[in-house]
């Protein structure tokens, strides 16, 4: 399977990607118990995807890995297509991927570039949270924070 077929609310998705990039990880509480989530760029020749890794998934890999996930899921958020081990899925790292080590050794401007997309992203994500807490919010006061 590539990335290229996968479509929304898909389940039983046998991939292997490449971790381009590791996000932060956030902690949060549902119903009483801690968890921690983050997000990651994965790809392979025919495009890339996020993949919301949970828990201890998120230790297990790295910028640079090349994993595979089998019976995985794809959902949608935002117009996004989000892929992710779900309920019955797994995560299995097969190794260091031949373009992430290509990756590691690009222009410090490109890496520069993504590392301000990821945190313009995060702040977007803030205010989001924001509008939904208190739609009277100041935007300034989230991008301060």
């Amino acid at each position: 399977m590539q990335v290229k077929d996968l479509k929304p609310r898909q389940g039983k998705v046998d991939i292997e990607l490449d971790i381009v990039d590791m996000g932060e990880v956030r902690e949060f509480e549902k119903f009483g118990k801690a968890g921690r989530v983050a997000n990651a760029i994965a790809k392979d020749e025919t495009g890339d995807i996020k993949l919301t890794l949970w828990n201890d998934d998120i230790e297990k890999i790295k910028s640079g890995d090349k994993i595979k996930i089998t019976n995985g899921y794809v959902s949608e958020w935002q117009g996004e297509m989000q892929l992710s081990t779900g309920k019955f899925g797994t995560m299995e790292v097969l190794g260091e991927s031949k373009e992430a080590k290509e990756e590691a050794t690009s222009p410090p401007n490109e890496k520069e570039g993504k590392k301000a997309y990821r945190e313009s992203e995060e702040n977007f994500k803030k205010i989001e949270e924001k509008l939904e807490e208190e739609p009277d919010f100041d935007e300034e006061e989230v991008k301060d924070e």
